[in-house]
This record gives C-alpha cells, sequence and structure tokens, in this order.
C-alpha cells in the first residue's frame, strides 16, 4: 500500500495517532490529499534529523508542522486562486493589529522559515520568536503556522 492508503487507515482507528508524512513526493494534489487526509504534519525526506524531531514534538504537542518548501507551495497554490474579498478584508484588518517586529516574525512565517531560521535572520533568540508567534496566532486568529501563512499572504504581505 502507499502512504495515502495507510494514513487513511490509521485514521480510521477508533483513537487515530498523529501522523507526519515523510516522503520524496511534494505535489501539491498529494500533500493536500495528505492533509486532508488527517495527517498533522508533512515533511520532505531531505529535511534535517534534528527538524523531525522538533516536528515530533511539535506535532505530539498538538501543533502541525509542514516543510518549508511545502508552505511555500500551498501559499503559492493559493495565490493562484483569486482571494474572495472579504478574506482580504479580514486578513489586512488583523495584520493591521500587529506590531512591528509581529509583522517581520509573520512575514517570515509565511515564507515557510522555521523558528531557528526566523531568529538569526531578524536576531532574536528563539524564547522571542516563539513568544512572537504566539502573539500573532491570538492576532491573526490562526491555530497553526500554516493558517499564520494564508493570513499575510491573504494581506498581501508575502
Amino acid at each position: 500500500m502507499d502512504g495515502l492508503e495507510a494514513l487513511a487507515q490509521l485514521m480510521s482507528r477508533h483513537t487515530p495517532p498523529k501522523v507526519i508524512v515523510l516522503t520524496t513526493f511534494d505535489a501539491d494534489d498529494y500533500v493536500l490529499r495528505a492533509l486532508r487526509g488527517g495527517a498533522s504534519g508533512f515533511l520532505l525526506k531531505h529535511t534535517p534529523p534534528a527538524e523531525i524531531v522538533e516536528a515530533v514534538h511539535k506535532v505530539a504537542a498538538g501543533n502541525h508542522m509542514l516543510s518549508p518548501t511545502v508552505t511555500a507551495q500551498l501559499i503559492a497554490r493559493l495565490g493562484a486562486d483569486e482571494p474572495e474579498p472579504q478574506r482580504v478584508l479580514e486578513a489586512r484588518s488583523l495584520a493591521g493589529t500587529l506590531a512591528s517586529r509581529e509583522r517581520e516574525v509573520a512575514i517570515a512565517v509565511g515564507q515557510g522559515k522555521v523558528n531557528a531560521q526566523i531568529a538569526e535572520e531578524l536576531y532574536l533568540s528563539m524564547a522571542t520568536v516563539k513568544a512572537h508567534v504566539s502573539r500573532i496566532m491570538i492576532k491573526l486568529q490562526a491555530t497553526n503556522r500554516v493558517q499564520i501563512a494564508n493570513r499575510i499572504h491573504d494581506a498581501g504581505l508575502t
């Protein structure tokens, strides 16, 4: 069986586990099918081991994790469709509540960067980046990094 079939079987269990798909396939359709099928994460096999371990911890804690290249592809795919005006207005309004530094961090998240990259590029500590991401989620009414990326994209900041 392939990975998507295995995912479907796991998700059909009475208490399904959290699943991170680790694959060489990064085609939009495959990613969307995996996420719609219940995957909590999607990483490419070239992901560094430390980031895989970090993803396992995040998913175990109830978060979602996508490979930065996958995040960028999904955002590009969303950009191919004309966004609904209400969604754009809402995203712009919510993005307007971000402080300057929060906006920088949110844009970096929207570009698919992980906390370590953001910390290095913006000269922040990891704890500060995590604090910003937490506040950004509240302000953008997002529950995960993908939703932050979607809001930032809809607001026209990426």
